[in-house]
């Protein structure tokens, strides 16, 4: 029943982050047509970036980390201290992010030095970039309340509206390119109010389910430190946002590295890291997502073989989506960026720099998702410094396998750094949860990898076969994702696996729904 419900939930966070996600890539064509992959674009993007490092700070990650498996644990034993602390919470987050944005916004000239001290070099470049963060730092305020408000509704199991609700600054975004930047005379600063907008949207979306599960005796704001499941938070986040903080270091070295490199390949590597993030969202994300209140309720039960069970499926789920991801985007990760990217300002030059990227990232797909479902399973027993240990060891790794492949392989050095980094990482994790709370099914589960090894090797053939026709792109990827598709749950069904199984089972029930 544990794996029905984790299969189930993680289906529904994966169903909404899916029309999220798609909306998200006709939002990056629409971008790409504009602004191509060149300085304008490299602007933007560096931009970007830096808010969405505070964000994953202190928002969807250090936060989410923290708030959800002590959120949980009161919920279990008194629902009304529940809502005090998340009131609480919200009271500080709201206090915390207006001075962190009030701060960004006077220090962006420096910190656009830190983040993309290639751009000095070029000055009508690094000016708009410092523009561009004054625009887009107070995203981080409205975004970060958006990811409190989606740990709040999982822990409520409601996983579908907060996982639809970034289709809000995809929305931002695509009204933006069309209407803000024809009125700002073609300048990519309309592209960033569209930002502005989208974040708001996003927090706003969400609002309604938030209020419509609050204890209202309990009230919205609140500010003290002296509660004691709020301070067991701020204890907790403080090595979660140090090991977040790590996550995004690698981020933000890559973006340094790129900068030396030649003109796109900040922008190749977004691209690339977005065409990855499409199965890693919809599947591994969806699945840790669901798996960190589920694993907090146990542990909050003192339940530790639970844990270790959800884990376990988890990780199977992993397996059984992103190994054969994975070897479909290293085959059609060509036609793909071709037939998403390829038109207006981002020519064939720019779609070969993105392949380059996208095809050495893909390696790492099922590693990048490992790390989230263990870590998941630390943070819902209250351990976020074990996370931040490891995290350390595969930073320095990763920074150090940067500057040696980057030599060799330009922007494909910087994302097999990340791919190589990130296995080490899910490794060491692993082998520190053995260590911490016993043993896996690691027989079932190397059963399971064996079996995984032979269907991507099938659609591995399939797809190279597709690739070498005569057919265009647009059928080469049609007919890579229905190969593909088709294997993988009918080899599943055929192995007598259970995740295919549970998948058509939801895929039934929710056609019957509608």
């Amino acid at each position: 029943m544990k794996e029905k419900g984790l299969v189930r939930s993680a289906s529904e966070t994966g169903f909404g982050t899916f029309i999220s996600r798609i909306l998200g890539y006709l939002r990056d064509m629409v971008i790409a047509s504009k602004f191509g992959a060149g300085a304008f674009a490299d602007a933007f993007y560096v931009a970007f970036r830096i808010p969405n490092l505070f964000r994953n700070l202190l928002g969807e990650g250090a936060l989410s980390a923290s708030f959800v498996p002590v959120f949980n644990e009161y919920l279990v034993k008194d629902e009304k201290e529940a809502w005090q602390v998340a009131g609480i919470i919200f009271s500080l987050l709201i206090l915390i992010l207006s001075s962190i944005t009030f701060l960004g916004i006077i220090f962006s000239p420096l910190i656009v030095r830190i983040f993309a001290p290639g751009f000095i070099y070029f000055p009508d470049k690094f000016m708009l970039t410092v523009s561009l963060t004054k625009i887009m730092f107070p995203f981080l305020f409205m975004i970060s309340l958006a990811a409190l408000s989606t740990g709040v509704l999982n822990s409520r199991n409601s996983f579908f509206i907060p996982a639809v609700a970034p289709v809000m600054l995809s929305l931002g975004e695509i009204f933006a390119v069309f209407m803000i930047v024809p009125l700002m005379k073609g300048s990519i600063e309309g592209l960033a109010w569209g930002v502005l907008l989208g974040g708001a949207g996003q927090f706003l979306i969400q609002v309604p389910s938030v209020v419509s599960f609050w204890d209202k005796s309990v009230g919205f704001f609140k500010i003290t430190f002296s509660h004691p499941g709020v301070k067991r938070i701020l204890n907790l986040m403080l090595p979660a946002t140090l090991g977040f903080g790590v996550f995004q270091i690698n981020a933000f070295v890559d973006t340094v590295c790129a900068s030396y490199l030649v003109v796109g390949s900040p922008s190749a590597l977004y691209y690339a890291n977005r065409l990855v993030q499409l199965p890693l969202a919809i599947f591994a994300t969806s699945v840790a997502t669901a798996s960190l209140p589920a694993m907090s309720k146990c542990a909050a039960k003192q339940d530790i073989k639970g844990v270790l069970g959800t884990l376990s499926s988890g990780i199977k789920m992993i397996l059984f989506l992103m190994m054969p991801a994975s070897v479909g985007l290293m085959i059609l990760g060509k036609p793909i960026i071709m037939l998403l990217f390829q038109r207006g300002s981002f020519d064939a030059v720019a779609a070969n720099l993105t392949f380059l990227a996208l095809f050495y990232y893909s390696i790492g797909l099922v590693f990048y998702g490992g790390v989230k479902v263990f870590a998941s399973a630390f943070y819902s027993m209250k351990d976020t410094k074990t996370p931040l240990q490891v995290a350390i060891v595969a930073m320095l790794i990763n920074a150090d396998l940067n500057f040696i492949l980057m030599r060799y392989l330009g922007v494909g050095g910087l994302a097999l750094a990340t791919a190589i980094s990130s296995c080490l990482n899910m490794l060491m994790l692993s082998i520190f949860l053995k260590r911490k709370s016993g043993k896996l099914d690691s027989k079932a589960i190397s059963i399971f990898i064996f079996k995984m090894i032979a269907i991507s090797l099938v659609i591995g053939v399939g797809c190279f076969l597709i690739m070498r026709s005569n057919i265009n792109t647009v059928l080469q990827v049609l007919l890579g994702l229905l190969f593909s598709s088709a294997v993988l749950f009918g080899m599943g069904i055929v192995f007598k696996m259970e995740e295919a199984k549970r998948f058509l089972e939801v895929l039934k029930n929710g056609k019957r729904k509608a």
